[in-house]
């Protein structure tokens, strides 16, 4: 179990955190009073202490489950996103670099040191915009918009777990402690970071990969807490990137960060020991502040893959339009409407989506990943919205152009209203004979309060990789693996089983 020096701290921030002027109960979501840079002190050394004194028997069963489906998943995205455009990108590149390691890159036979097969397979999970989305406790925060937690996390787990032979316990560990490092800073930082324009995949994932790769490697507390401020320097990314290929490089460039910063805290390198929470660290100068009930005494308790818990997306775009999608097919099934029978479809959102999905008018796949208006013209067209509708010869078809002008996409008060905590979407359906279907829906199918199981996580993991033209069998025995992982002696089944 997790020592005494551990939970005396957890306890100690808890404490100075409950009794602070102006906090409240994180579930809430009461603010931080913007007057008064928040205190707590001890907060990236009580970070780095999680990391290294967490063991394996701490995660709840349910949350090792619940892991393995986001595992699975992203495995999946990074097949399929080893056949992206910017795939052969990313081998060229690594190629010129003319090093070779122990680590696998994906859907590939290349190997390279941990830090570089991390940045590929992190490119390659982010690349269709289909990977995991952290949801949030708090109305001021976007929900689904805090951070794609694995993208970052688990490519620089399997790869040091790959290199350095280490269980199945070891890779679920480290994975778990990445994810909950990364969610809690997300969490707790002020919503102006993602406001004013940071993507936290980017700069918080950063986090993730640290504290994954630190515990693999058994840095010491004081050297995690110096890995943690090498990686909120390493981090970056920002959001007007969005709909292009610089956006998965956020997710790639978070996931070699852990193994950069964490070889060189080994090695002796120094940084802040309150990075997070120093008035001139990563809150202040990132996000203007923090909520302290946020993260202070709180990681693991309770995990957030639990609660608030994680999305798996179904459908390869922003996630901001997956309950518009789910509520518009199920209109189109309902009634049986055709295209033809289509004169204008209206969608309704809170203005967090519609600064987000900001492609009103996309020529190209990676741009239709963030247009409201291409998911739903889509799903008219053809009731489906997968990997082979977000391609460039799609969305540059005549009928589907045409259909995107049909689409009107704006801020509607209700939705507004309903808080930036669930993804409020109003749909109408005008049919050209003057009928008019409307619906409604505040979450998706994957989320927490529709959650896939791990067979259906399965099956878009299969989808994924047929998508890649991998083998099935290949592809069986990941699923297969990945259930069973917490007994496997090493990851050379799932190594085998994911490179050609």
């Amino acid at each position: 179990m997790i020592r005494r020096n551990f939970f005396k701290s957890a306890l100690a921030l808890s404490a100075l955190n409950a009794g602070g002027a102006g906090q409240a109960n994180p579930a809430a979501g009461a603010k931080q009073a913007p007057s008064a840079f928040p205190q707590s002190p001890g907060l990236t050394k009580y970070v780095a202490g999680f990391i290294v004194e967490t063991q394996y028997p701490d995660i709840p069963e349910n949350v090792l489950e619940l892991g393995k489906k986001s595992i699975l998943d992203g495995f999946g995205l990074a097949l399929a996103g080893s056949v992206s455009g910017m795939a052969p990108l990313v081998r060229k590149y690594l190629q010129s670099l003319g090093c070779s390691g122990n680590a696998s890159i994906i859907g590939t036979n290349l190997k390279m040191p941990p830090r570089f097969a991390a940045f590929a397979n992190g490119v390659s999970i982010h690349a269709d915009d289909y990977d995991d989305t952290q949801l949030s406790l708090a109305k001021d925060r976007i929900y689904g918009l805090l951070t794609h937690p694995t993208a970052p996390v688990l490519p620089p787990a399997f790869a040091l777990c790959e290199a350095g032979g280490r269980s199945g316990k070891e890779f679920l560990l480290a994975y778990h402690l990445g994810v909950e490092v990364e969610c809690k800073i997300a969490e707790a930082i002020s919503p102006r970071h993602y406001g004013d324009g940071f993507h936290t995949t980017g700069t918080i994932g950063a986090f993730g990969s640290a504290a994954a790769c630190a515990r693999l490697h058994g840095l010491t507390v004081e050297q995690t807490a110096y890995a943690i401020g090498v990686a909120a320097t390493e981090g970056g990314g920002y959001r007007n990137n969005f709909g292009s290929m610089t956006k998965p490089f956020h997710a790639g460039h978070a996931a070699e960060a852990g193994p950069v910063a964490v070889d060189l805290a080994a090695l002796g390198w120094t940084a802040s020991s309150a990075i997070l929470e120093s008035p001139l660290g990563f809150f202040q100068a990132a996000g203007g502040g923090y909520d302290p009930p946020f993260i202070a005494g709180r990681l693991g308790k309770p995990w957030t893959l639990e609660r608030p818990g994680v999305s798996i997306k179904p459908h390869p775009s922003g996630s901001l339009s997956h309950p518009a999608a789910g509520a518009l097919l199920q209109l189109i099934k309902d009634n049986d409407i055709k295209p033809g029978d289509v004169e204008q479809v209206e969608v309704g959102g809170n203005h967090g989506m519609t600064t987000s999905l900001f492609h009103h008018r996309p020529t190209t796949s990676l741009q239709a990943k963030f247009s409201m208006e291409f998911c739903m013209a889509i799903l008219v067209l053809e009731r489906k919205a997968g990997l082979s509708e977000f391609t460039d010869a799609v969305v540059q078809r005549p009928d589907v152009q045409a259909m995107v002008q049909r689409v009107r996409f704006y801020v509607d008060p209700a939705a507004e209203n309903a808080g930036f905590d669930k993804m409020t979407s109003l749909i109408k359906i005008h049919l050209k004979n003057g009928k008019v279907f409307s619906g409604k829906a505040d979450f998706a199918k994957g989320s927490p309060a529709n959650p896939m199981t791990y067979e259906e996580v399965a099956d878009k993991f299969r989808g994924c990789a047929e998508f890649a033209k991998w083998p099935a069998s290949k592809a069986n025995t990941v699923i297969a693996a990945v259930q069973s992982l917490e007994s496997a002696p090493d990851t050379s089944t799932l190594t085998a089983a994911l490179t050609s």
